[in-house]
C-alpha cells in the first residue's frame, strides 16, 4: 500500500477497482437473499448515512493533513532560498578571496538544491544528496576558516551558514513527513464498507449508480495522495524562489 499511495495515478485506478468490487459484492449479497435486506429499511438507511458521513469527515481531515504538509514544504523552500541569499550577501564581511570562494560554492549549492526539487529519478537523487553533503562540508569549512565567533561581524557569516545548512535539513524532514499509513488504512476500510452497503441497498436497475461513489472516492483518494506525494505527484512544490535566486546570482 505504501507503493500505491506513493504513485497517485496507479492508486487512482486500484482504488476505483477495489471500491467498485465492494459495491458489486454488496449486490451479490442482496441477490443471494432474494433482494431482502436483513434490517429495517429506515435503520439500514441510517447506517448507510452515518457511514458515508464518517467517510466524508475522514477524507476531509486527511486532505487537510496533506495540504498542511504541502504548505510547509512550500514555506521551507522559500526559507531555504532566503537563507542562501542572505549568506551570499554576508560574504562581503570576510576577505575578498574567501568571499569569492564562498559565493562560488553557494551558487553551486543553489543549483544542486533546485535539482533536488525537480528530479524524479532515485539514482539521480542519491547523486544529488552526495553532492549536497560535499558542498555543505566545503561551505562550512570555508566560513569556519575565516569567521571568528568572538567577532560580531564575522560571526554573522558563521550564523548565516548555519541557517543555510539547517534549512536543508528542515526541507528533508518535511518531504519525509507524509499522511500516516494508519490513516490511509482507516480510510480504505470505511470506504469499502460504504460501497458494500451501497451495493446491498441498490436496486437491480440502478447498476450505473454503483459507479458514482467509487469514482468520487477514488478521485478523492488520488487528490490526497497527489498532494501528499512531494516527488511523484502532479501537484508538486516548484523551486520558484530558488530558481529566482539562482538567476540573480548568475546575473551578478
Amino acid at each position: 500500500m505504501v507503493f500505491l499511495i506513493g504513485h497517485p495515478v496507479i492508486w487512482l485506478a486500484v482504488s476505483f477497482l477495489f471500491l467498485y468490487f465492494a459495491a458489486r459484492l454488496g449486490v451479490y449479497f442482496r441477490e443471494r437473499r432474494g433482494g431482502m435486506v436483513i434490517v429495517d429499511d429506515k435503520d439500514f438507511d441510517l447506517v448507510v448515512g452515518a457511514t458515508l458521513t464518517l467517510l466524508g469527515l475522514i477524507i476531509g481531515f486527511t486532505f487537510s493533513m496533506a495540504i498542511t504538509r504541502y504548505d510547509l514544504r512550500k514555506n521551507l523552500e522559500e526559507a531555504e532560498a532566503n537563507a542562501i541569499g542572505t549568506e551570499y550577501l554576508r560574504a562581503d564581511l570576510v576577505p575578498p578571496a574567501d568571499a569569492a570562494k564562498i559565493r562560488q560554492l553557494l551558487r553551486e549549492y543553489t543549483g544542486t538544491r533546485i535539482l533536488y526539487y525537480t528530479t524524479r529519478n532515485a539514482q539521480v537523487l542519491r547523486q544529488i544528496d552526495s553532492r549536497t553533503a560535499q558542498l555543505q562540508t566545503g561551505l562550512w569549512n570555508s566560513v569556519t576558516a575565516v569567521a571568528n565567533p568572538r567577532d560580531q561581524v564575522t560571526a554573522l557569516v558563521l550564523s548565516g551558514m548555519n541557517d543555510v545548512l539547517n534549512s536543508q535539513g528542515y526541507t528533508e524532514a518535511s518531504w519525509r513527513n507524509r499522511v500516516p499509513l494508519a490513516a490511509w488504512i482507516l480510510l480504505v476500510v470505511i470506504a469499502f464498507f460504504s460501497n458494500l452497503l451501497l451495493g446491498v441497498r441498490s436496486e437491480q436497475h440502478s447498476w450505473i449508480l454503483l459507479l458514482i461513489l467509487p469514482i468520487a472516492l477514488s478521485v478523492s483518494f488520488f487528490l490526497v495522495a497527489d498532494v501528499d506525494s512531494p516527488r511523484s505527484g502532479i501537484i508538486r512544490v516548484h523551486p520558484q524562489n530558488l530558481q529566482s535566486l539562482a538567476d540573480s546570482l548568475r546575473a551578478e
